[in-house]
């Protein structure tokens, strides 16, 4: 069978319930929860699971400190709870994770700890742990490195962390274990949809192609769910047809982060850093991940979408020349190890707003055009189960789809998911077997489990990543299924070579080394 042969099955007389485009979190979202509905689906994704803004973001399950300061208090609310759904159905890739809020003028402890008491407030039993406020001492106990000169005290939160790019792995995985086609690399060339009539349900068709190869099929859906991100815009004006008459307005206002990884020896500790506002009125992060520093984020609005952006010379200068300034440890150019940057897929305001991307809401928006395309954006990781929850009440609205009770996918533990009595290893620690829970006995199984190839990773999990993750190159092994890019990228491009020869042994499709290994350049400094 070929990769696109599940596919056919889906002709006019027995078209799909629901295609989605999109294989980051809002899509593989509302595909798992449809499929737990007893809905038949399937999932496209033109490049790899997470492959865009999914694996790209500062790692946090967050309520969203900054959204409580802007006054978006329904947004912090469901955050918070969903935080907490995350942190319970799949605790081998998520945790509690400890933050301090540095002082360093006096009014700064009761400021923002009266806020941070707020926040633990409308966490209500979903809270992880206690606000506290700290002495200059305890401060510097709880962050290492943190700079000692004018240090008033601090403020101790908590939130949550995770892989990204794995989550949205093991949410694909456990979409098709459910029963959804779920499949990377195929790309959507050809929408035409069609409209109801006569109370009859309508059948719009997908063309789709194997980027791998020269096969095309095409897929017949009662529904279709535009969940591509940045790009939903590119897809709705597709879908419309042509000419200036009939294209939608703009539904996304896009915005870069860029986040900066140095070693763990800037900060060694356990807990998080967060400057409230710098000098520009943004945040800073600096959050220990795997073994590693990370430090973020921008806040830029882009007009072109690329898939791989670069940072602009002054977001890479602003995150150095902050770091430096609360770090004890200046920060430079040479110690950046990785740098990656994600789009946001902001929606655009209906008119131009003061204060730059930065003032842009973060909430979700659904939008169902007059063809019937249901297109989401917007909203964040941490709140992907509940937007997936209103895309299907959505379609339910509308008519697109027949009414169906809840998954309760706020219970329904992900794929290697342990037991809840079972310890979990921090994921700021390095990484290992412990991000496949439950699984690692099937990775054990593999061969090669115990030959290293560096950062944790070993041949029998690149040979795992082939055979039961959809990993096609190296890139798909080495920035996502394992976080080597994201981590250091001149060791990845140091452990490509020995991936590409297991990967090949394997029978795997396109590994383009060569193609990973420009790929690692771009994320270093210039």
């Amino acid at each position: 069978m070929t990769r696109l042969d599940a596919l056919r099955a889906f002709t006019p007389d027995h078209p799909v319930d629901l295609a989605v485009i999109g294989g980051g979190a809002t899509g593989l979202g509302v595909a798992l929860d449809a499929a737990l509905r007893g809905f038949s689906v399937v999932l496209l994704e033109s490049h790899d699971f997470a492959g865009g803004t999914s694996s790209r973001a500062t790692k946090l399950l967050h309520g969203g400190v900054r959204y409580l300061a802007q006054g978006n208090v329904a947004l912090v609310r469901e955050a918070l709870a969903e935080r907490a759904t995350v942190l319970r159905i799949a605790p081998h890739l998520a945790q509690p994770l400890p933050f301090v809020m540095p002082s360093y003028q006096w009014w700064q402890t009761p400021f923002y700890g009266i806020g941070l008491k707020l926040y633990d407030l409308m966490a209500g039993r979903a809270g992880l742990g206690n606000t506290e406020f700290l002495s200059a001492q305890q401060a510097m106990t709880a962050l290492p490195g943190l700079k000692s000169l004018g240090l008033k005290g601090g403020v101790k939160y908590w939130d949550g962390q995770f892989d990204d790019a794995r989550l949205a792995l093991t949410l694909a995985r456990t979409a098709e274990a459910a029963g959804a086609k779920v499949l990377n690399y195929a790309e959507v060339t050809g929408l035409r949809m069609a409209a109801a009539v006569g109370g009859k349900a309508a059948i719009s068709q997908l063309d789709v192609s194997d980027r791998f190869g020269a096969e095309q099929v095409t897929v017949n859906a009662r529904c279709v769910v535009n969940a591509t991100g940045v790009w939903v815009d590119k897809l709705r004006n597709q879908a419309m047809g042509t000419g200036p008459e009939v294209q939608p307005a703009q539904m996304v206002s896009p915005s870069q982060g860029v986040h900066v990884v140095v070693d763990r020896e800037f900060m060694p500790g356990d807990h998080a850093l967060l400057v409230p506002k710098t000098r520009d009125g943004r945040v800073l992060f600096a959050v220990p991940w795997m073994g590693k520093l990370i430090l973020g984020t921008t806040d830029t609005p882009r007009k072109d979408l690329p898939r791989e952006p670069d940072a602009f010379a002054e977001e890479l200068e602003f995150i150095l020349s902050e770091a430096s300034n609360v770090l004890s440890q200046p920060v430079t150019r040479a110690d950046v190890r990785s740098m990656w940057v994600g789009l946001r897929p902001l929606v655009a305001p209906p008119e131009t707003e003061a204060g730059g991307t930065k003032t842009i809401s973060r909430e979700h928006t659904i939008v169902v055009d007059p063809n019937g395309l249901l297109t989401v954006t917007g909203g964040k990781w941490t709140t992907y189960r509940a937007m997936a929850e209103d895309v299907l009440e959505r379609c339910f609205d509308k008519g697109l789809l027949p009414s169906k009770p809840s998954a309760h996918t706020e219970t329904h533990r992900l794929l290697g998911a342990p037991l809840a009595a079972s310890p979990a290893t921090p994921v700021y620690g390095p990484p290992g077997i412990h991000l496949y829970g439950t699984q690692a006995a099937q990775v054990a199984e593999c061969p090669g489990h115990e030959r290293a190839l560096g950062m944790g990773l070993t041949e029998a999990m690149v040979r795992y990543a082939v055979r039961h993750e959809q990993a096609h190159t190296v890139e798909d092994v080495l920035a996502r299924r394992w976080r080597a890019l994201f981590l250091d990228a001149r060791m990845a491009a140091a452990m490509a070579p020995a991936v590409l020869e297991i990967m090949e042994s394997e029978g795997a499709q396109a590994p383009d080394l060569q193609g990973f290994l420009a790929l690692c350049n771009q994320y270093l400094p210039k």
